[in-house]
């Protein structure tokens, strides 16, 4: 151990000098800070995926769910941050010191997070009120104490240690966040349930809270660090810059949430790939941050330009079949750059350590304003998905406002000389871009609406001469060929024929040789009158099977589905069954109901191509089971394009004893068939039209039990093709 140098006090010789002589007394503290502001964000990060998927399932399992989960923990952050603000500002640093300490006390009483059943909604209400509501009754009080332990310890180390660094910290508690979303698919969802995880993580907290605790209790006496940290207050930066701090920090987080929901929406709505945008996120904060000019304005402002053409490119209809790879690899890239240069320019603006609990509160609220403009006001105001051609514009509108504000760009002085004219044209060329793209997205609709679930459009379009329909009735050219189409992200959820002679014919996934088809025509044969459950209304395509004495229940989560089908197909209208519609998440709806009895139970409620993970657990499939009859089929959708659902369901039906049969068809294009995979199962002692299905079909016989979800456990990892 270094032996420490003692000075008389009469030199006057400033003892945060010492430490320069002192590495052991400089390092101490600078590490105990360092780990709790670090574990504190490992933790704030790793909570925000835990707790998404556990309410994943109550809420319909769709992408909107962690839009809103973002919104509420940029809101929580912006009062954790301004709880630190005031609390600096307020008391004295002991008094700060105690308060804090009593409120981390005061949460632990809220452990271990683990939302109550009772919370769970009970119908079709609009859920993201709900959402926000259940988070704050759950993780509310830790999340806002670990929102604010950054910018609270970063503000006691630099009145203690003006010489210090300060916000170096800011870039390791980026870090921590970081560290905990890139392990947390790879090392904590794979390997634990989610009950475990939530206790082991209540543990970790409890754990962190103490530490922080006994830093806030501990005496802070140093009067020169203090005397510089108040002269720096001094300055105090003018409401412009402080407005700018808010405006790229919104422009960053809007950026976050819009990539985010346009990769789920129209690309692969799978929770893996929710944290990839954000690690990117954090990835920018960490390296403008961490004070080594990693952000170089020069290079960022041309990269910008080209990662904005090259978004503003993808997002027109000519480019929306490139591959999956291309398209994420392309707006990944294009997020990071984007970020890069708005969290860049806000390093450059950070003003002393003395300010820096406004910085970060500033930050906060633009943060907080980015998602509630995404996740809140974009729904509302916006019939499609145009947050993201809205936040495009924006950062290329602030790289105006950038240049044009700093006195040491060399476009400060000739700002109305043909390179700034050009520059100012060719972002008035790109924002122009966005708005006819938008424009034409709307154009080429017959409708075009969306909700808290998603965006839904109606196109029509005309089939080709010569088509010849699934029961094998040829159309000649000269009737009506006009089709009409309900489209979500990038999938079909159903297709009809306006002619009223073909407009009853099951087409899509759900023609009479999809494995649906197959099962619903083979009970038909067996029995004079069926009950068939339908999870997933989609256009009504199903109720096209329905006869005379048939009753069918479908089971739909969003009522603008509803709405659709009732007033743009006819599906619903013609159908000769008695049909019902119950509004709500359908697994919800059935464990509220008694047994059913149904002869055919369907399952294809995927939203886009995201999966419903709680409608292909266990627990699930024995609540299927449950409402259908002894000789009962199940038919389960498993048609996707970034996921092989077939071992899911495989090993949930080998799992209660079932027999499961796999029914694929090719496919047709003159029929307006698409290609489809169903997977049916029934017991292993007989079902309805077991011998028509086992004929067309092949049974499975093997299992992989690593891959069986539960309600407790389930990873999309390894099922990624």
């Amino acid at each position: 151990m270094t032996p420490e140098l003692r000075v008389p006090q009469c030199v006057g010789i400033d003892e945060s000098a010492l430490a320069h002589l002192n590495p052991a007394r400089r390092l101490g503290p600078k590490l105990v800070y360092g780990l709790v502001i670090f574990s504190s964000a490992f933790l704030l990060f790793q909570v925000q995926p835990l707790i998404a998927k556990i309410i994943l399932p109550w809420f319909g399992g769709v992408a909107a769910v962690w839009i809103t989960c973002l919104l509420f923990f940029q809101a929580v952050l912006l009062l954790g941050y301004l709880y630190a603000h005031l609390l600096a500002r307020i008391f004295h640093a002991r008094t700060q010191g105690r308060i804090h300490a009593a409120l981390l006390a005061v949460s632990l009483l809220t452990l271990p997070i683990l939302p109550k059943q009772s919370w769970k909604p009970a119908g079709p209400e609009h859920p993201a009120g709900h959402i926000l509501v259940l988070l704050g009754l759950t993780i509310g009080l830790p999340f806002f104490l670990l929102s604010a332990t950054s910018p609270l310890l970063q503000s006691w180390y630099a009145r203690t240690r003006a010489s210090a660094a300060t916000y170096r910290f800011y870039a390791l508690s980026n870090a921590g966040s970081m560290v905990a979303l890139l392990t947390y698919p790879v090392l904590f969802e794979p390997f634990l349930t989610s009950r475990h995880q939530a206790i082991e993580w209540s543990v970790a907290y409890a754990a962190v809270a103490i530490l922080c605790a006994a830093l806030g209790l501990a005496p802070r006496n140093d009067e020169t660090a203090a005397e510089k940290f108040s002269a720096a207050e001094s300055t105090r930066p003018d409401w412009r810059t402080m407005a700018l701090w808010a405006a790229l920090a919104a422009c960053g987080s809007a950026l976050l949430l819009a990539v985010t929901n346009h990769v789920s929406q129209n690309i692969a709505a799978v929770p893996l790939l929710w944290v990839i945008p954000l690690c990117l996120y954090l990835l920018s904060f960490i390296l403008c941050f961490e004070g080594r000019a990693w952000y170089h304005r020069g290079v960022f402002l041309r990269l910008v330009g080209l990662a904005l053409a090259a978004m503003t490119f993808a997002l027109t209809p000519s480019l929306a079949e490139i591959s999956l790879r291309t398209t994420i690899l392309l707006y990944c890239a294009g997020l990071f750059i984007c970020c890069m240069f708005c969290h860049g320019e806000l390093a450059r603006l950070k003003p002393p350590p003395g300010h820096l609990t406004s910085f970060y509160l500033m930050s906060a609220l633009g943060g907080a304003l980015g998602a509630a403009f995404v996740a809140l006001a974009a729904p509302q105001i916006f019939s499609g998905y145009y947050e993201l051609h809205t936040a495009l514009a924006a950062c290329a509108i602030l790289v105006l406002v950038v240049n044009y504000r700093d006195p040491g760009n060399r476009f400060y002085k000739a700002r109305w000389q043909p390179a700034w004219l050009v520059i100012v044209g060719l972002v008035a060329i790109l924002i122009g871009s966005l708005y006819i793209t938008a424009r034409n997205h709307s154009a080429e609709a017959k409708l075009i609406a969306r909700n808290f679930y998603g965006e839904l459009r109606v196109y029509e379009a005309v089939a080709s001469n010569g088509l010849v329909l699934g029961s094998g009735t040829a159309i000649p050219p000269s009737e009506d060929m006009r089709y009409r189409k309900l489209m979500n992200g990038t999938i079909d959820h159903g297709l009809q024929f306006l002619s009223p002679a073909k407009r009853r014919e099951p087409t899509s996934y759900f023609g009479v040789k999809s494995g649906v088809g197959i099962a619903l025509r083979a009970a038909a044969a067996q029995r004079p009158a069926l009950r068939v459950g339908v999870i997933g209304l989609g256009a009504g395509t199903l109720a096209a099977y329905g006869r005379a004495g048939d009753s069918y229940t479908f089971y739909e989560i969003n009522p603008l589905v509803m709405k659709i089908a009732n007033e743009e197909f006819t599906f619903l209208k013609d159908s000769p069954a008695n049909l019902n519609i119950v509004l709500g998440d359908a697994r919800l709806s059935l464990e509220r109901e008694p047994a059913q009895g149904f002869d055919v139970l369907a399952v294809d409620a995927f939203s886009g191509d995201s999966i419903p993970v709680h409608l292909l657990t266990r627990e699930a499939f024995a609540l299927y089971f449950h409402h259908l009859k002894p000789d009962g089929v199940l038919a389960v959708h498993i048609s996707n394009k970034y996921l092989n659902l077939r071992p899911v369901v495989e090993a949930a039906a080998m799992q209660l004893g079932e027999e499961a049969v796999l029914v694929h068809h090719e496919i047709a294009l003159a029929e307006e068939i698409y290609p489809s995979t169903w997977i049916l199962v029934g017991g292993k002692d007989g079902f309805l039209g077991r011998e028509q299905i086992e004929r067309v079909g092949t049974v499975l016989r093997g299992s992989r039990d690593d891959v069986l979800w539960t309600d407790d456990y389930s990873s999309v990892f390894p099922l990624l093709r």
